[in-house]
């Protein structure tokens, strides 16, 4: 009898124990992502971006870059432009003519440009997930399930590079069934930038009769 609860016991712990060293595992591999983003000085990314809700029927596409620098950034996206130079956020729409600036988010949970590459590190509990070939490149992928029970992202897809460790897919589930997929055509590194990217120019933009709002 006695043998027969401690096989079971050790049938019930086998899949526990495998759940825990995959978590531990997948978390091992953020960590060197990580690592390998704080060793850059810059990075520029271009991107592909999608957003799809099958019960909705909608589906778009549009192709993106962004220039991140320690907390500083410049994303290029539908069309407008957005900077952070550290202490504002400056909103360029050349559809409206105008820029919108206004200080920095203090939501902790929202994912800004300069948090895209590192976000992961908290708030999260991890799945070790399918590895798949892309074109020669092994990408491995890192399921993200939100500990906070009140977001609305339902889980994360992470693709990562198994050899840059780099990332080189997004896929946002949420829980409203919208799907957003972030697939990175190009990862620059240590590019030479220019000493004014991240300064606003603002009598640029009104010589050229943009209206800017301060908000």
């Amino acid at each position: 009898m006695l043998r027969k609860i401690l096989l079971l016991t050790l049938v019930l712990m086998v899949p526990v124990l495998a759940t825990a060293q995959n978590a531990t595992k997948a978390k091992a591999l953020l960590e060197e992502v990580y690592n390998k983003v704080k060793g850059y000085d810059n990075i520029y990314v271009d991107f592909k971006y999608s957003l799809e809700n099958t019960e909705a029927n909608t589906k778009s596409e549009t192709r993106g870059n962004a220039t991140l620098q320690g907390n500083k950034y410049l994303v290029d996206l539908f069309g407008s432009k957005q900077m952070f130079d550290g202490k504002k956020v400056y909103t360029v729409v050349p559809d409206n003519e105008e820029v919108i600036i206004e200080d920095k988010s203090e939501d902790e949970n929202t994912i800004t440009p300069s948090k895209m590459l590192t976000f992961y590190r908290e708030g999260h509990t991890y799945q070790w997930d399918i590895l798949q070939n892309v074109k020669g490149r092994k990408i491995q992928y890192v399921k993200l399930i939100p500990i906070d029970t009140n977001s609305q992202i339902k889980s994360i897809l992470l693709g990562v590079d198994a050899e840059t460790k780099h990332i080189y897919k997004l896929i946002e589930t949420g829980k409203n069934g919208t799907k957003t997929t972030i697939s990175v055509n190009s990862f620059k590194t240590n590019q030479a930038l220019s000493n004014t990217l991240f300064t606003f120019n603002a009598k640029k933009y009104e010589d050229e009769g943009y209206y800017i709002i301060r908000n």
